[in-house]
């Protein structure tokens, strides 16, 4: 973790909680903290592109400012160009447009070198206007939602799809931001907002190394199964024996989950294990549903899960393969969701599972998936599938190394989920909760 991040030593709050919880130890009697208005500090930004030439913008919640070539493919600003608002690198952008995880709008600061612009009809922009606060200590709060907690009294949606939200600028100007006092408060703004950027560093380190195992295990799987007309991998354990082609159905089982009304779901039972519930390499919880015991007793029973059990998604995250551990046993899955297992004593259960997250696998899915923007298939389509396999001793060879890619790779994960986890708890304590937001 960060060196910094284990400099900060705990302080005892007697400002009724504007003082954090968490201090700098050479800022400990630094001064108190209170809170100022945004409009005290910043002003909003009026300045139009006009007839000239910058950067069209668009922003990606979480992630920040991106150029709409970027995120498009193509600039969608058009002759409203010019009456975008204008953003240099430290000015701040308020997107006044409802998301999941920002339900009041997504508020970042602008980190391009070069001029960029965004539109004015969906967006509030200011400038921080006082040389003693520090525009990377606002982004971090900002990043905290804390303009969000504020403004959930004010904002209510508008009548366009997409989520608008009704802002006064006046509201977002009087958003309380806790702050340092005394001389050193410029320092210390600089010091948090320091030390959770080394943190970024971090988690941006470790999300390289997460992608770069992804990628060894998607390269490794290329060679590891024929490629498209062949009949043998490049990269084999075993020389001897034949890969023979086989039906899926006759070496697998298949089966897609039932469709249950929401009418059915309780608040406790058995566990309708839903799509949330596949993205990993084990089957979990995550967002499930419940049923009525007697009623999976009467109409779902042949639908229950069992260890080893493999289930994919049929639609959206093709070559994802979830096992079923004691986590999930014995729960439901929803339609959607198909569960395998080999009912061949020639297909080996790992082996069946790397055959579903290979190419092979997926470019039979490809060819035979149905659908306008998001392609599915189904029992109907894997009845038509083959799987090449090879010599049992060769299938265990195969699972054991890619079983041994998957450890690696929910390593990196658990160790990133980590460092998001102390972060966040760092922030609680690094930040006061301001008085005027809502929790």
């Amino acid at each position: 973790m960060s060196s910094e991040a284990g400099a900060v030593r705990e302080q005892a709050s007697d400002n009724q909680g504007l003082e954090p919880k968490l201090r700098f130890p050479e800022f400990r009697d630094a001064g108190e903290w209170v809170e100022k208005p945004l409009g005290e500090f910043a002003s909003l930004i009026s300045e139009r592109v006009g007839g000239r030439q910058f950067i069209p913008l668009s922003i990606t919640s979480g992630v920040g400012l991106v150029s709409q070539e970027e995120k498009f493919g193509r600039t969608i600003a058009g002759q409203q160009l010019k009456n975008y608002l204008v953003l240099r690198k430290g000015d701040f952008a308020y997107n006044k447009s409802a998301t999941k995880l920002y339900p009041q709008g997504y508020a970042v600061m602008y980190q391009g070198d070069e001029v960029g612009c965004v539109p004015s009809s969906i967006f509030a922009c200011f400038s921080v206007t006082d040389n003693s606060v520090a525009n990377s200590y606002i982004n971090y709060q900002l990043s905290a939602n804390l303009h969000g907690r504020w403004l959930s009294r004010f904002t209510t949606i508008g009548a366009r799809a997409n989520g608008s939200l009704n802002v006064d600028d006046n509201d977002l100007l009087a958003l309380p931001v806790p702050l340092p006092e005394g001389p050193a408060k410029f320092a210390e703004q600089q010091k948090i907002a320091d030390c959770l950027s080394s943190l970024d560093a971090l988690i941006s380190a470790e999300t390289d190394k997460l992608a770069a195992l992804r990628d060894h295990k998607k390269g490794l799987m290329q060679q590891l199964f024929p490629a498209k007309g062949e009949t043998t991998p490049r990269l084999r354990f075993l020389s001897d024996g034949e890969w023979t082609p086989e039906s899926l159905p006759d070496v697998a089982f298949f089966q897609e989950g039932p469709g249950i009304m929401a009418v059915d779901f309780c608040d406790e039972g058995v566990p309708l294990v839903r799509l949330s519930g596949v993205s990993g390499t084990s089957v979990t919880l995550n967002g499930c549903n419940y049923l009525d015991r007697s009623k999976v007793s009467q109409k779902w029973a042949h639908f229950r899960l069992e260890p080893k059990d493999l289930v994919i998604s049929t639609s959206a995250t093709f070559g994802l393969v979830s096992t079923v551990t004691d986590v999930a046993a014995g729960a439901v899955f929803y339609t959607g969701l198909i569960r395998f297992r080999p009912h061949d004593e020639r297909l080996h259960d790992g082996y069946l599972k790397a055959f579903l997250g290979s190419e092979p696998f997926a470019r039979q899915v490809e060819a035979a998936a149905v659908g306008g923007g998001i392609k599915h298939f189904g029992p109907t389509h894997l009845k038509q599938m083959e799987i090449s396999i090879p010599p049992m001793a060769e299938q265990m060879l195969i699972a054991e190394c890619l079983t041994s890619c998957d450890d690696v790779i929910d390593a990196q994960m658990r160790r990133l989920d980590a460092i998001f986890a102390h972060k966040s708890g760092l922030m609680q304590q690094l930040f006061p909760s301001p008085t005027g937001a809502t929790a």
